[in-house]
C-alpha cells in the first residue's frame, strides 16, 4: 500500500508542477478573462487520460503501476477540477455570464471528446 500511495504521490507531484507552469504560461501569454490556461490543462489532461487508459487496456502495454502513476497521480494532479470551479464562481461574481456558460460547456464537451479521442487514438495504432 505505501508502494501505491508513493507511486501515486509522486506522479501527482509532476502532474501539479506541469499544470502550474502550463497554465501560468498559457494565461499569461493570453490575457483574457477566459481562464485558458486552466480550460487548456484540462482539456490535455482529458486527451492524455483517455490515451493512458486506452493503452492500458491492450493488455501488456502499460502494467498496473505505470496505469495508476500516470491516470491517478499525473492526471489527477495535472487537470483541477478546483480551479476550475473557482474560476466559474469568480466569473459569474463579475457577471462575465456568457463566459461561465462558455467556459463550463465547452469544458464539459471537448473534455468528453478530448478523453475519447485519447482513447481512440491507441485503437488505431
Amino acid at each position: 500500500m505505501l508502494k501505491v500511495l508513493f507511486i501515486i504521490g509522486s506522479g501527482s507531484f509532476i502532474g501539479g508542477v506541469a499544470r502550474y507552469l502550463t497554465s501560468r504560461y498559457i494565461q499569461n501569454t493570453i490575457i483574457s478573462a477566459f481562464p485558458f490556461g486552466t480550460f487548456t490543462v484540462n482539456i490535455i489532461g482529458c486527451f492524455l487520460i483517455g490515451i493512458f487508459y486506452g493503452l492500458s487496456d491492450r493488455g501488456t502495454l502499460m502494467n498496473d503501476e505505470w496505469r495508476i502513476f500516470l491516470t491517478v497521480g499525473f492526471c489527477g494532479g495535472f487537470t483541477t477540477f478546483s480551479t476550475f470551479s473557482n474560476e466559474n464562481l469568480s466569473m459569474l461574481r463579475d457577471g462575465n455570464f456568457f463566459y461561465v456558460a462558455l467556459y463550463a460547456g465547452l469544458s464539459v464537451f471537448l473534455g468528453l471528446m478530448a478523453t475519447y479521442l485519447g482513447n481512440l487514438t491507441t485503437k488505431i495504432f
